[in-house]
């Protein structure tokens, strides 16, 4: 619904080996942990493996299996969260093309049986990288 705010600009972080980045919801409502179904990380066309991503929701860092069952904590729309993983980043001042796809469920909009609406998003900014 809103792609082109998923990514905040200028959050890019590196340890070297693991980047970071801030992403906020595309969309209008908030969302308890459950309903973020997955997500995956590229910088400069390097995707990070995806069993390396994690989420970081509220303080807490979880892969997205471990927030499965989580409806006690949301992602409001006014709240980031930090999607990272292992791809390699250099922090050398130059910039850097980050993708970011998400993949969410919203449970209040059902589309059949047993079955309710899931989203798609993509969003590619162009940033420098901080050091972690």
């Amino acid at each position: 619904m809103i792609p082109d705010r998923i990514i905040e600009q200028g959050t890019l972080t590196t340890s070297g080996t693991r980047a970071a980045v801030d992403v906020r919801i595309p969309w209008y409502r908030a969302l308890p942990a459950s309903c973020i179904a997955g997500a995956s990380l590229s910088v400069d066309g390097v995707p990070a493996p995806a069993e390396t991503l994690r989420w970081e929701l509220n303080g807490r860092e979880r892969t997205f299996a471990e927030m499965a069952d989580d409806t006690e904590s949301w992602w409001f729309p006014l709240d980031s969260a930090v999607l990272s993983g292992d791809v390699p980043v250099a922090a050398d001042g130059g910039e850097h093309e980050v993708s970011v796809e998400l993949t969410l469920y919203i449970p209040y909009i059902v589309i059949g049986e047993n079955e309710v609406l899931h989203i798609e998003e993509h969003d590619t900014k162009t940033m420098k990288a901080a050091t972690a």
